[in-house]
This record gives C-alpha cells, structure tokens and sequence, in this order.
C-alpha cells in the first residue's frame, strides 16, 4: 500500500481494498465480456441486443473508473477477477444474452457482498479521500 494521511486505520483501508480490488478486476473482465457480446451478437434481434449490449459497456466502464479511483485513494492496485471466462461458442443473441446475464448476475452477488463488508464508504469521506488522493500524489514516488 502507498502511505497516505488518510485517516483510516491501515486495517480497514486494507480490508477496503481487497473487497475493492476483487470487484475492480471483475468488473474490468464484466466490460470485456460485455464487448464480445456487443461484437459477436447474431440472430434476429441483433440491432437491439448490440444497442443493448453497447449501453451496458458504457456504464460498465464507469464502474471500473469508480472503483479504480477508489482504490488508488485508499494506496492499493488491482487484482485479478473471479468471474467465469466468457464462452468462445456463444455466437447467437439467444447464447449471448445468456452469458452476460450470467456475468453480470455474479457481479451484482459480488457487489452486494462487498457493500455489506464496507459500510465505512460514506460520501464524505471518499471526496474528502479524493482530495487527499490529489494532493498527495503530487509527491508519492519521490523518495
């Protein structure tokens, strides 16, 4: 972990991060996985899935950048995700919707366990985080 004057115990920050890092990761392997669907989506429905699936990436890709920044204002880096590779063989919009769905319903699961191991997140104190964040990383990597 970087050294930060963020007021969190090392402790917490740790836990913080961990539960963070585990959802990062996921959620950057959710994007992908959201992306080949976008790409290889066939079949009838095609327009709205690929539309659908477009949509989805986009605020997906939100979520990394949250979480990433998040993680990064409390000193820690990220990991590898734990959700299940998405299937090579999935080339109908039938297969694919049953795919992402599946992806995302184990993001969501992941999510809520880890909203319910981190109440310390209040509002307050990720601004105030990220501002300590800024400021501090005009020196971090300075010896």
């Amino acid at each position: 972990m970087f050294k930060t004057r963020n007021d969190l115990p090392e402790a917490t920050r740790a836990k913080a991060i961990e539960l963070l890092n585990a959802r990062l990761a996921d959620c950057i392997d959710l994007q992908t996985q959201t992306k080949q669907a976008h790409w290889n989506v066939k079949g009838p429905n095609f327009i709205a899935l690929h539309e659908l699936f477009d949509k989805i990436n986009e605020e997906v890709e939100d979520y990394v950048d949250d979480i990433a920044e998040r993680t990064v204002q409390l000193g820690g880096v990220a990991e590898r995700s734990s959700l299940s590779e998405y299937p090579a063989q999935a080339v109908d919009g039938r297969s694919h919707v049953e795919a992402l769905s599946s992806a995302l319903a184990a993001f969501g699961a992941a999510a809520r366990k880890g909203i319910d191991q981190a109440n310390e997140m209040a509002e307050v104190s990720r601004g105030i985080d990220k501002w300590l964040w800024f400021v501090e990383a005009h020196v971090q990597g300075e010896r």
